[in-house]
Order: structure tokens, then sequence, then C-alpha cells
């Protein structure tokens, strides 16, 4: 939710998050004078960072803006976060020392080597890549769900956000936990919101009266959690509404979330529960991918009106849910055999040349059980991790459940 005034000059912030708005607007200014900044914005889940980022990502519409988001399925996949914060410059590798161009075309698998690059030289590369870049246009690099970051990734990411040293360039990392990867950048910390803001969202959510003392309950369980105050009131009947008392149960706040995405999921129609359960196996939000994949499961283009009518998924340039919660809830939400048939059909459609480690992926979770020619694969899968200098594939058959 949003404030109803606007600084002069600047866009709208959000409830109860100006100086936290202010902070990354401070940030795109100093990028936008040519300097370089790294920052890390950390918080429980549903505590407003994806908002924050995409708060940033309009004040910095005037500067180029390079995006990726860290999956708990990709976790095992060596250099993927890296490589979907960099394909869109691929184009610059020519311009960049031999030696790292080289490095960055064998992690990304456009070469084969001899040898495994070596780390620091990939760091070095990507360092490289970012500054030519900002020669033409400032940069700022956005990365939500750090703590989903593949191990290469975050080693190399942080390695290159501890060394801005060329160029204006900006680089912010959103992350549930305190990374090891990441340690001694600027650390923004967000909190609940202050009561007077949780009680607002909350009466904004609700057309219902409610008691200032069962609002006060609500606020007080919820811990001014933005996502929780706006998602919770959804799954409750007026009686525990006006009751206010034992709203999370004996559940996590991220769990009571979940199960409230769960009790919207069940409301939509059965085909809109199964193209979102596509949408959430392909953790990179590929449309073309996404379509592809229901197709193959007979699912039609109109199932995505539902979803996207209910505000839970949004189908444009990449596909992208409500909040990473919600792709967990709906993973967890389906059958076994709903989610197998989900990773085949992906598989079906993935690339075998272009992007075999995530098609061995998605192979490997939809086995029912053990298979020679998936075992193949992701053996083949790990001797590439290993020859691009990251660490092998280990797959685990589930995979999207948040933490």
């Amino acid at each position: 939710m949003k404030d109803t005034h606007q600084v002069p000059g600047r866009r709208v912030t959000l409830r109860g998050r100006g100086a936290e708005c202010a902070v990354l607007e401070g940030m795109v200014d100093a990028v936008r004078a040519g300097g370089s900044r790294a920052l890390v914005v950390r918080g429980e889940a549903g505590v407003g960072k994806s908002a924050l980022l995409e708060h940033l990502v309009d004040a910095a519409s005037d500067l180029r803006v390079v995006r990726a988001v860290g999956a708990e399925s990709e976790m095992e996949l060596a250099f993927a976060a890296v490589h979907q914060l960099c394909a869109p410059m691929l184009d610059r590798l020519d311009g960049l020392p031999t030696p790292q161009r080289e490095a960055l075309r064998i992690v990304f698998g456009l070469s084969g080597g001899v040898a495994a690059p070596d780390r620091f030289l990939v760091g070095l590369a990507v360092s490289s890549l970012l500054s030519e870049v900002a020669e033409e246009s400032q940069l700022v690099c956005v990365v939500d769900d750090a703590q989903w970051l593949d191990r290469a990734s975050a080693r190399t990411l942080g390695f290159v956000a501890r060394r801005l040293w060329a160029g204006p360039v900006g680089m912010v990392f959103a992350s549930r936990e305190a990374c090891e990867e990441l340690r001694g950048l600027q650390a923004l910390e967000l909190g609940g919101l202050r009561d007077g803001d949780a009680h607002a969202l909350l009466s904004s959510t609700t057309q219902l009266f409610l008691d200032k003392r069962v609002c006060d309950r609500i606020v007080a369980e919820t811990r001014g959690n933005p996502l929780a105050l706006l998602e919770l009131p959804r799954g409750l009947t007026q009686a525990q509404l006006a009751g206010g008392v034992g709203l999370l149960g004996a559940h996590a706040l991220s769990g009571r979330i979940e199960e409230s995405f769960r009790q919207r999921l069940a409301k939509l129609p059965c085909e809109s529960q199964r193209l979102l359960l596509v949408a959430a196996v392909e953790p990179v939000g590929d449309p073309l991918l996404a379509w592809g994949a229901a197709e193959q499961l007979g699912i039609g283009v109109s199932a995505s009106v539902a979803a996207e009518t209910e505000g839970l998924l949004a189908v444009g340039e990449r596909v992208t849910f409500r909040h990473p919660l919600l792709r967990s809830a709906v993973y967890g939400a389906a059958s076994v055999e709903d989610r197998r048939a989900a990773h085949l059909a992906l598989a079906e459609v993935t690339d075998c040349e272009l992007d075999s480690d995530r098609r061995a992926w998605h192979l490997a979770a939809a086995a029912s059980g053990p298979d020679e020619e998936v075992a193949t694969e992701l053996e083949r899968s790990a001797g590439r991790a290993q020859a691009r200098g990251g660490w092998p594939l280990r797959p685990h058959f589930c995979s999207a459940r948040s933490s």
C-alpha cells in the first residue's frame, strides 16, 4: 500500500517505508551521478523486500536495470543466477580482456574449456562486464530472494558487489537472512510496520468494522508484517475476524500466509490451478516455456484469466507471482502426480542443447523412481558444472518449498 502524499520530484513512497524508500532513491541518485553502490535489503518473508525493489526499479526508470531472482529449485545449478543477470549483456563480451571473456564463455556454456576457469577470474569478468555496460548507461543490478542463490552465483555476485570500483553501477540484493557471501555490504534491515501504518493497512483489507482491541491483537500477532496484514484477513471468517485471537495458531507466520494463499487457490478453476503449478515449477519466469508446457498439458490460454484477475499471477515479458510464498503455496498444494506432470512437460519444451542442466533437473523431478537415462543426464550435468568451475548438481526430488 502507498501513502497518499508525494514529495515533489519523488515517486509515491510505500506506506510506512518513507525512510527505506529514501535510502534506495539516494542510491539511485548516487549511481545517476556516476558513483557505485551496493546494498542488501534484509527481512523476513512478507515484510516488503520485493515491494521496495519494485520501488527502486521505478525510481531508476531512466537507468538500465538488469534483474535476477534466486529460486530454491535452482540452488544446485551452478551460475544460474549469474546467467540470469548477465544474459541481457552478453553482446558486450567481446569488449572484455581475452582471459575474462573466455572464462565467462565457459561459465555460460558458450564454449568448452580444458580446465574450469579460476573463480577469481570469473568474478573479475563479471565486474568488467558490468563496467563495460555502465560506460554506455548507468546500471542498476537487482537480485531478489538472494537466500536462494546457487552457491557459485552467490560467491561471484558477492565478490563483484564488494569491488564496484569503476563506472556508475548499483547492486541491490534482497534476502530473508544474512548470507555469508554478502558479508561486509551495507545492509538495510526491515522490520514490521509501526502500529499506525499497520492498522491503516489492515483496515484497507476488510470492509468489516473491527474493534480496536481486535485490530491491536491482529497487528500484534502478525508483528506488523505487511503481506500478512494484506493476506490473512482474506482467509478468515467473519467470526474469526471478530474474535481476532489465535490467528496464527501453531503455524509460523510464513506458513500461515501460505495457508491463506492455498485457500484462495482452491477457489480457482482447475485449469487455472494447473497453469499456476507450471509457472511455479518454471523458476525463470519465461512465458514461452510456461505456455509451451501448458500446451503439452492441454491447458488453454484462458486459464490465466482467473489467476490474473485475482492478482495472483502476472503474465507479460515475465511470468511473475504476487509473492514468492505464493509460488511455494502452489507447489505445496499440488498432488505428486501433477507436480511430476508439470516437470515432465517443462523438460519436453526445454532446449536440450541450450539449457541441458535445467532439463536434467526437470526430468529428475518428474521421475517416479530410479531411471537409468535420467541418472545419466544428471551425471553429465554434474560434469558440466565442474567444467564451468561450479559445484555439481545434487538434485532433490521436490523443491519449490519455501524455507
